[in-house]
């Protein structure tokens, strides 16, 4: 029983901690995309596109320039995303 709430306490804090990590959206995969609120397959390759296109995101307000994404949905995720190492 001992181990096993070790596991899950490892597990919980692996995971925890990967969902505190903020989205880089200069460098993030669609798949990492994808983990944001609101953002399914469609929107994370709409921002790859985007980016590809158009080179880096200056800011994290620049993500509401990508076809589909908005303002509600940068400011439902804008304590998640970065344009950098730290987040903005």
């Amino acid at each position: 029983m001992t181990l096993l709430k070790s596991i899950l306490l490892t597990a919980l804090l692996m995971f925890g901690q990967a969902a505190l990590a903020a989205v880089n959206i200069n460098t993030a995969s669609p798949s990492e995309l994808e983990t944001l609120n609101g953002v399914g397959a469609a929107k994370a390759q709409a921002i790859v596109a985007h980016r590809e296109k158009n080179g880096p995101f200056k800011s994290v307000d620049d993500l509401a320039a990508v076809k589909g994404i908005g303002l509600k949905l940068v400011e439902k995720n804008r304590s998640n995303l970065t344009t950098s190492g730290s987040k903005q």
